[in-house]
């Protein structure tokens, strides 16, 4: 029990001055890059607070990375001052070793999914909202494509397709923008162009809008009338629009389940949302893939100048998983296999190769 607390205060300082060292390079790198991009506009102070607000997603993109060169870092020190030696001498196996370290890393990936990914997503929405706001001299308004912006909400009565040249972060507010009522059975009966449309409780807001009847049999432009405003009943919500062009990192994993049920309810597609709630699911495990991948290559003795070559297979076969995931999540996201199958069959199958390995170096 006590060489298991010695070895889990080791790897957690070791992970805690490597998270230290990446804060602050990172911190360093986009203090500079927002100074490059709005050096003129904003003050110093101001920049540094939009790049600390930045600093909480970096840092979670590199976690995985963190984790293997923490791992690497500890083990590679261990076995120089021969305390593996001693460990095995003593009747302690590798894998009983590495109980410890694997202990940390859960709790680490527990820490992350409840405390740490709520943070990304409220600083990572703050983060956006000022540097748009610098970048558009204070217009938060985005471009989300060439077609525009396609919405859609329902009721009993009715169904109305919207399309937006341009909306803001939240998707509550839209430029040229028409609205297209059909029945339930598919017959066209209005359209409306606006200027700009703002979603509040209940309720879209048009100004400078202009509506044509489309269920009589006369000419439309005849029977058409103007509006300095307009309001429409609308069933959406900003978070439900947030789909159409939000990224699911932005909405903290507490909300999710929540989020994806609406989604599904109001007819939207929220594939993408459940795949990357299971990949933040699986952290924990993709963290210890990487703990048990650094320690497959680093945890022996070494001898006769390999050490280079084992820590650069451990970073290359990492790196490998990393991009591995990220390839089964994108096709999960386009519906080739399913969300479950591409959050965790990477981490799970990474986990099964890496103890394989240490069982076969202690077996021989």
């Amino acid at each position: 029990m006590i060489l298991h607390r010695y070895f889990a205060r080791k790897f957690a300082w070791t992970f805690v001055m490597t998270l230290g060292g990446f804060f602050l390079l990172m911190l360093l790198i986009d203090l500079v890059e927002q100074l490059r991009r709005f050096g003129g506009d904003a003050s110093v102070t101001a920049l540094l607070q939009l790049s600390l607000l930045n600093l909480p997603s970096g840092l979670y993109s590199v976690l995985p990375l963190v984790m293997v060169l923490a791992t690497i870092a500890m083990f590679l020190g261990l076995a120089r001052s021969s305390e593996m030696v001693v460990t095995r001498a003593a009747g302690r196996s590798a894998l009983r070793a590495l109980v410890a370290p694997m202990i940390v890393t859960l709790i680490i990936g527990a820490i992350t999914i409840a405390a740490f990914n709520p943070i990304v997503a409220a600083t990572s929405k703050e983060f956006e909202v000022r540097e748009t706001a610098l970048r558009s001299a204070g217009s938060s308004v985005l471009s989300i494509s060439a077609q525009g912006l396609w919405l859609r909400q329902g009721s009993q009565d009715s169904q109305t397709v919207i399309r937006a040249a341009r909306t803001n972060l939240d998707g509550t507010q839209l430029q040229n923008v028409t609205f297209l009522t059909f029945t339930p059975t598919g017959g066209a009966t209005r359209r409306i162009e606006a200027e700009t449309a703002v979603l509040s409780a209940g309720a879209w807001t048009l100004t400078n809008a202009k509506s044509w009847p489309l269920n009589t049999a006369q000419v439309a432009e005849t029977r058409a009338t103007t509006h300095d405003s307009l309001r429409i009943p609308s069933t959406l919500t900003a978070d439900e629009i947030r789909d159409s062009f939000g990224e699911p990192a932005s909405i903290p994993i507490w909300e999710l389940p929540a989020f994806i049920e609406r989604l599904q309810v109001a007819g939207f597609s929220a594939t993408r949302h459940q795949v990357w709630l299971h990949i933040e699911l699986a952290q924990p495990a993709f963290l210890l893939a990487m703990v048990l991948i650094g320690a497959s290559f680093t945890m022996r003795s070494q001898r006769g100048g390999r050490t280079g070559v084992m820590v650069l297979t451990a970073i290359l076969l990492c790196f490998a998983l990393f991009f591995l995931r990220n390839f089964a999540q994108i096709l999960g996201e386009n519906g080739q296999i399913p969300a479950i199958l591409a959050a965790w069959a990477p981490p799970l199958a990474a986990i099964g190769a890496a103890l394989g390995y240490l069982l076969h170096l202690e077996d021989g």
